[in-house]
């Protein structure tokens, strides 16, 4: 922690007091007192969480078990974040949405990742090996007359190589 080296600083180095010390960080004296007594730098002090649950640690298992229900329907018939938090909502969830979006979306990244890493395209194909195409109608003034045209579009990965026939 910076702070702590900065007030270590201050008092070992600079030999200013504890008062003037306080005045400049904003900690509180017995903070500072605590600190230079410490002694080691391995002994920092360390901000420690309490693991307590939250609201939607009950209904965890079962949004897993619907998001992966869900992965296995089309994208079109997949549940959204609204709709399980409803559907949570109704059976107890006193929680707000947004801790709900959170965790879908934490999952959503989770398995989009492992799922990128099966996908391969490879940036260089050999010639005649890939190709792309596309089909349009165009309109065009030939001779004072407008005509519509189909074109066929295509064009080849390996060399570049655009080729259009109307």
């Amino acid at each position: 922690m910076e702070m702590l080296g900065k007030i270590r600083r201050m008092y070992w180095r600079d030999r200013l007091s504890l008062h003037e010390i306080t005045r400049r960080t904003g900690l509180s004296r017995n903070t500072i007192k605590k600190w230079i007594k410490a002694g080691a730098v391995s002994n920092r002090p360390q901000y420690r969480r309490r693991d307590r649950p939250g609201k939607l640690t009950l209904f965890e298992a079962r949004l897993l078990q619907a998001l992966t229900t869900d992965a296995h329907r089309p994208k079109r018939d997949r549940r959204t974040a609204r709709a399980l938090f409803a559907q949570i909502k109704d059976e107890g969830y006193v929680g707000g949405y947004t801790g709900v979006s959170d965790f879908v979306r934490q999952w959503c990244l989770s398995v989009g990742q492992a799922q990128a890493g099966r996908a391969f395209v490879p940036l260089r194909f050999a010639l005649g090996e890939a190709f792309q195409f596309d089909w349009s109608e165009e309109g065009l003034v030939v001779g004072g007359i407008y005509r519509r045209l189909q074109v066929a579009h295509m064009k080849l990965c390996a060399s570049r190589a655009f080729w259009l026939v109307a």
